[in-house]
């Protein structure tokens, strides 16, 4: 069964999408961007800022659903300039243990959504 996944501690869908859908025992997270959950502004500060509330974003999600980064499975970043990589991957490092961090793919891009630097999605498992 299909259980949608919300919370008020990430910012809510600027589209018709769910912050995450619960399907059995896989966990899919939407992509989520640099937005401060409250004011639904961009972050300030450049591509690093934005990974971390990103990861933020991400974490509080992964809580409304009583999981956490140890159960991420697979991650997709999407970059809208791959000179940002190592700046990008210092942040989104910082939250696995390298031993266990799941596949994961960096893709550049045209443009991602509010013209942000960074977009995250992520899989993970009961």
């Amino acid at each position: 069964m299909k259980k949608i996944i919300t919370t008020l501690n990430a910012p809510a869908p600027i589209g018709p999408y769910n912050q995450a859908v619960f399907v059995n025992d896989t966990l899919y997270l939407s992509g989520q961007i640099g937005l401060n959950p409250h004011s639904m502004e961009l972050v300030e500060g450049g591509v690093k800022n934005e990974a971390e509330q990103v990861m933020v974003n991400l974490k509080s999600v992964l809580e409304a659903a009583e999981m956490n980064f140890d159960q991420v499975i697979k991650s997709s970043i999407f970059l809208s300039d791959m000179a940002d990589f190592g700046l990008v991957n210092e942040v989104y490092g910082s939250y696995f243990n390298n031993e266990t961090a799941p596949a994961r793919e960096t893709i550049a891009v045209k443009t991602l959504p509010k013209n942000v630097r960074v977009e995250i999605s992520m899989i993970a498992i009961k």
